[in-house]
């Protein structure tokens, strides 16, 4: 289900769920949506959409995609429940929810040297359709989108300074 602020506030009181109350309050504020799993009460698997850019690693670099489309950021399963692709499972309840309200598909980024996330959305069926560049030099950042990111308007920009590289993905199918 989507959470609602009040239930995501009282999950962040548990610093299991990595909640931080800045990165919460920023969501919120921006009107994202956390969709959840739960184990009774406990909340097992979470992950969260938006429809505006927003903000990425690191923290002075603003994420733009196309309106058709909603980017899908900060998965997380508690560990007690990894293995059981609850991650997957909710990325498609979320999307058919998404789907249902006239958006194409879902967008993630994920770091190039974050390979374990790599693994787990080429698994699920995402492919990647380019690549972002940032460069940071004398304080100043530069970025660049490959040809492939212009199709789902897909581009980093800096806020302010430093740097990072990764790969822009999508469901295939």
């Amino acid at each position: 289900m989507f959470l609602t602020s009040e239930m995501l506030r009282r999950f962040a009181r548990d610093p299991e769920n990595h909640l931080p109350k800045t990165f919460l309050e920023e969501a919120l504020a921006k009107g994202d949506a956390c969709y959840g799993i739960f184990d009774g009460t406990r909340l097992a698997s979470y992950g969260w959409y938006s429809t505006k850019p927003s903000r990425i690693h690191p923290s002075h670099l603003i994420l733009s995609f196309s309106r058709n489309y909603v980017y899908m950021y900060k998965g997380l399963t508690h560990p007690a429940y990894r293995g059981q692709r609850l991650h997957a499972i909710g990325m498609t309840l979320a999307l058919r929810h998404y789907l249902a309200n006239g958006l194409k598909g879902l967008v993630s980024y994920v770091e190039s040297n974050n390979f374990d996330s790599l693994k787990s959305t080429l698994r699920m069926g995402y492919a990647v359709f380019g690549s972002i560049y940032v460069v940071t030099l004398f304080g100043c950042t530069l970025t660049r989108a490959s040809r492939g990111c212009e199709r789902f308007g897909f581009s980093v920009e800096p806020e302010r300074g430093a740097g990072a590289s990764a790969v822009g993905l999508r469901p295939v199918g």
